[in-house]
């Protein structure tokens, strides 16, 4: 594992001139926003050693190298899923080559279904705590010291210094965003009644198939980590409707605007501090 994660690295690092702290992933229906980044270099899974593909629609595809308002970022357009077949290793593997070039901070979105009766479809819910009910771990096996400890804190998973910076955007520019605990769950299927009645019950806001397992390796890593969800149905007594993927990524495409601005402010405060 050191060695695909060092090799993948430094093909990579070949075409950065500088450190890059800021890593990006980006889920269901949101790969445009990788159009707000300038763009230095990019490649299609394919074309990297050791790298996953991903195969659900909506996810490019593509790792991007470029700068946002003059800050460099690097950015997964289309993240990884256990429900794809992967492990939780391989579906994390490029948040372990984030940080082998340098990244501190990373950025996790994805489109979810809504368990708190004051949301609506389409709004946002930052991450403030989370519940990873897979049945594996992605740090199950042995561990290596030069990634981080066998025990890693989960005490804070997502961090409170970016939550607090992106409170302040959210009063600033008036975007209504939800603060909430999000359940991340094996998929593909969507959640039956029972499972959205269940989830509310022992206290999710938010249930996706995604996220936690990076949110988990980043941690072991040492990075700070912001995860932001686009409510893309709701799971809510009532309100429960037949879903397709396609319908998630149309409300996730409406979405876009308003996760933008959050994630292009955050980007800027990073970078400042």
């Amino acid at each position: 594992m050191l060695n695909r994660i060092k090799e993948t690295a430094e093909f990579i690092q070949e075409f950065v001139a500088e450190p890059i702290r800021i890593g990006i992933v980006l889920g269901s229906g949101l790969g445009g926003f990788a159009d707000e980044i300038e763009t230095i270099k990019s490649w299609d899974y394919s074309d990297l050693p050791n790298f996953p593909i991903s195969t659900v629609e909506g996810h490019s595809g593509k790792l991007i190298i470029g700068k946002i308002d003059g800050n460099y970022v690097i950015a997964l357009q289309g993240r990884f899923h256990y429900y794809e077949g992967y492990s939780l290793k391989e579906a994390t593997f490029p948040i372990r080559v984030f940080k082998a070039l340098g990244v501190e901070y990373l950025l996790l979105s994805n489109a979810s279904g809504g368990l708190n009766p004051a949301q609506k479809v389409g709004d946002l819910m930052v991450l403030n705590d989370h519940m990873h009910l897979f049945t594996d771990n992605p740090l199950r096996g042995k561990n290596y010291a030069e990634l981080g400890p066998r025990f890693p804190d989960m005490s804070e998973p997502y961090s409170n210094l970016l939550i607090d910076w992106v409170k302040e955007i959210d009063q600033q520019n008036k975007l209504n965003l939800h603060y909430g605990v999000y359940a991340g769950t094996p998929g593909p299927t969507y959640e039956t009644k029972a499972e959205y009645k269940y989830f509310r019950i022992i206290g999710a806001d938010a249930v996706g198939m995604s996220t936690t397992p990076e949110t988990i390796v980043a941690i072991h890593a040492g990075m700070k980590v912001f995860g932001i969800s686009v409510i893309s149905d709701m799971g809510v007594e009532g309100q429960v409707v037949e879903i397709s993927h396609e319908e998630v990524q149309e409300v996730a495409s409406m979405a876009a605007p308003k996760l933008t601005l959050v994630f292009k402010e955050l980007v800027k405060r990073i970078s400042s501090n």
